[in-house]
């Protein structure tokens, strides 16, 4: 609660710190309850040990803060405002609360006898971030050694509190717990497209900070406003210094260290495409700043000065990957004599001593390892390296190993599977992300990044919290993490479902990603283009599973709103069932276009029949009318074209949405078109009885079945 409000809080709680019931024993109303819809607390990220009791109902609570710490404060006020949320009535709004939540620190008097009466050890390994929870009969206490470790311990007690068939209970019982990994974040591209508005960037710190997530790294290669340089940054998508502080200190209170990656070498066409920086380019309006012109450390220079100046914290990133155009302009005869590692390195080194007045430590892709294992040694000693893979490896081993051998601080960097498909593809996400994690933890790298990237233009975050929670829990669970026991919890913990739909809809999706290609290219693609027809014979024969599942994850969206009124998330919601619906568009649009190819060669076999002009004309039709597949295919464009706007919208400032909805815009008008066409053909025929050959039409052959 407020600072105005302790003394009145700390009274409560010394009522409360009187009564004797012993853990497990006392009901917080004098009655025990059963067990609900489940046998323990379903929790994410996993705590390190729990001994959980039973469930009892609250209705109301109260936060107290006996030290009177400010940032303990914040963590009741935060609380607090969970609780009101969940339906819990929060003092002072209430009289007597049958519920005290007691924060503490551990050097605390009251926080020393807790832990001798309960026999709980606070370790050394517990220090920074870790917390011990006890909840007894009308009283929670959470100890901390830090104001980040009483934070975390209040983030797992609004997981301990549930909704049990419209009844609030909460679960008793002992939680120690800490991360197995320093840093812990999450990697969000603001540079391909969507950019968030402020307000979703502090709903996603709230969210992350809810699962313990302690670093939030934004992508920039040209959408970071600098003062003394302002040509690059689109106005309308870009983040203005004002809100870059301003975001910065919101997390600040959430725990979380906002590091913003600028690149400084690679991934800055939309820079190197003013005329202003063409002395800096490797090739003409290219990617790469070439290693060597005189502009380039001053320009570096001042954007990370700013970027110190407005991101308090430990880290700077400067990207340095991808940096493929390396060797083949300014810098060719370099490379050809040196080689393109130690070009590489050697930039990468004088990055590091432009910066080094900002006394901060540099975050670097890892990819050099791939390239040139043998420029890793050249790399100075402070940095720290972030390999990056996305997909699955029997051994990820081999992208961590050259730095430790190097003695480079590692962290490693697992991706969402969102980039270029209309879901993310979550099997993929979670092999990735246990894979790769645990092979950092066992390597000895001390932090984890889960990376979202909008290399098509057209991701919306609000499909991406599956994978990214799970980076989460991984980042602060021991060894490999189990996604399919994550996958269990996801939609309890983040949706607040109770029914398992939610969790059952998104096995659905990943079951019909398994049997199609649910790329945006599969999307887009014309189902009449000699493309189209290759891609249409290589998933026909699963098509029919794979959209059966995607109208399940609907239905069970449909279903889950129906029903559950205080879900969580709704913008989230709203963008899975968009992209279950694109999935199950995909497959309808090939199965429709291979209907219209047989109905035309049928039309045209008969097209001289006087006894069949009849079904002759109703083939026609099926092709172009009212019900016409080709006006099938242009209601779906359209519905999904106003379904992606909102969810757009939700979350993000409208700058590149049209370049988005243009692309719907050019398939409606396409099978307008073709509609129209049709119905020139359709009427030719009633007056001639003539019809041209498919070919001719445009139309193409009947699928040959396998």
């Amino acid at each position: 609660m407020l600072a105005s409000n302790l003394s009145v809080r700390s009274n409560l709680y010394g009522t409360f710190a009187r009564a004797g019931c012993g853990l497990f024993l006392c009901s917080l109303l004098g009655v025990g309850v059963a067990f609900g819809q489940t046998d323990s607390p379903v929790l994410t990220p996993q705590p390190r040990e729990i001994h959980a009791g039973q469930l009892l109902p609250l209705q109301s609570a109260v936060v107290v803060v006996p030290g009177g710490d400010a940032e303990d404060f914040f963590a009741a006020q935060d609380l607090s405002k969970t609780l009101a949320e969940r339906g819990i009535a929060v003092a002072p709004a209430v009289g007597q609360a049958d519920l005290a939540v007691v924060l503490l620190r551990r050097d605390s008097a009251q926080a020393k006898q807790l832990l001798a009466d309960e026999k709980l050890s606070f370790d050394a390994a517990m220090h920074d971030e870790g917390y011990v929870l006890v909840t007894r009969a009308g009283r929670v206490t959470i100890v901390g050694e830090t104001a980040t470790g009483v934070f975390y311990g209040a983030q797992t007690l609004k997981q301990l509190v549930v909704s049990d068939g419209g009844v609030k209970k909460i679960w008793t019982g002992t939680v120690r717990d800490w991360p197995a990994m320093k840093y812990r974040g999450v990697h969000d591209d603001l540079s391909r497209g969507p950019f968030p508005t402020l307000a979703f960037q502090k709903h996603q710190l709230e969210v992350f900070a809810a699962h313990k997530v302690n670093l939030y790294s934004p992508y920039f290669e040209h959408t970071l406003q600098y003062s003394g340089d302002s040509l690059a940054a689109p106005p309308g998508s870009s983040l203005t210094r004002a809100e870059a502080q301003e975001l910065a200190a919101f997390a600040r209170r959430l725990h979380i260290t906002v590091v913003p990656e600028q690149e400084a070498f690679g991934h800055l066409h939309h820079v190197l495409q003013y005329e202003k920086y063409a002395d800096l380019a490797e090739t003409p309006h290219g990617h790469v700043i070439a290693p060597g012109q005189a502009g380039s450390q001053p320009l570096i220079k001042s954007w990370f000065t700013q970027i110190a100046e407005d991101f308090p914290g430990p880290f700077l990133h400067v990207g340095a990957d991808e940096t493929f155009e390396l060797g083949t302009g300014r810098t060719k005869a370099e490379v050809d004599k040196r080689g393109l590692g130690p070009v590489y390195a050697d930039f990468l080194t004088t990055i590091h001593s432009t910066l080094a007045p900002l006394n901060r430590r540099l975050l670097f892709w890892g990819d050099v390892a791939w390239n040139d294992p043998s420029a890793v040694d050249r790399l100075p000693k402070d940095m720290i390296a972030i390999p990056w893979i996305y997909w699955h490896e029997d051994s990820y081993d081999h992208n961590i190993v050259p730095f430790k051998k190097a003695g480079i601080e590692t962290w490693v960097a697992p991706g969402d599977a969102n980039w270029k498909v209309v879901y993310p593809i979550g099997k993929t996400a979670l092999d990735n992300i246990s894979g790769f994690v645990e092979s950092g933890q066992r390597l000895g790298s001390t932090g984890e990044l889960t990376t979202v990237w909008n290399d098509d233009g057209e991701g919306l975050f609000n499909q991406d919290w599956f994978g990214v929670l799970f980076g989460a829990a991984a980042g602060w669970q021991p060894g490999k993490s189990d996604g399919a026991a994550y996958q269990a919890k996801f939609g309890r913990v983040f949706y607040g479902d109770s029914s398992g739909r939610i969790d059952e809809a998104q096995s659905e999706l990943m079951a019909a990603e398994s049997l199609i290609d649910v790329s945006d290219d599969a999307f887009w693609l014309d189902p009449w283009s000699k493309a189209g027809q290759a891609k249409g014979a290589k998933m026909r024969a699963k098509i029919p599973e794979a959209r059966l599942h995607a109208e399940r994850a609907i239905e069970l969206i449909a279903a889950v709103r129906a029903t559950e009124p205080t879900i969580r998330e709704q913008a989230a919601l709203q963008a899975m069932e968009l992209g279950a619906r694109r999935i199950d568009f995909i497959g309808m649009k090939f199965q429709l276009s291979d209907e219209m190819s047989a109905a035309y060669a049928k039309a045209y076999a008969l097209k001289d029949d006087k006894k069949h002009e009849t079904e002759t004309r109703e083939l026609l039709y099926s092709i172009s009318s009212m019900n016409g597949r080709c006006q099938d295919l242009r209601d779906g464009y359209s519905m999904l074209k106003n379904m992606y706007r909102e969810s757009w919208l939700q979350q993000n400032r409208p700058y590149w949405l049209d370049n988005v909805l243009v692309r719907y815009d050019l398939r409606i008008q396409q099978w307008q078109k073709r509609g129209e066409d049709v119905d020139t053909l359709l009427n030719e025929w009633q007056r001639t009885k003539t019809l041209p050959t498919a070919d001719e039409a445009g139309i193409p052959p009947v699928p040959v079945q396998p």
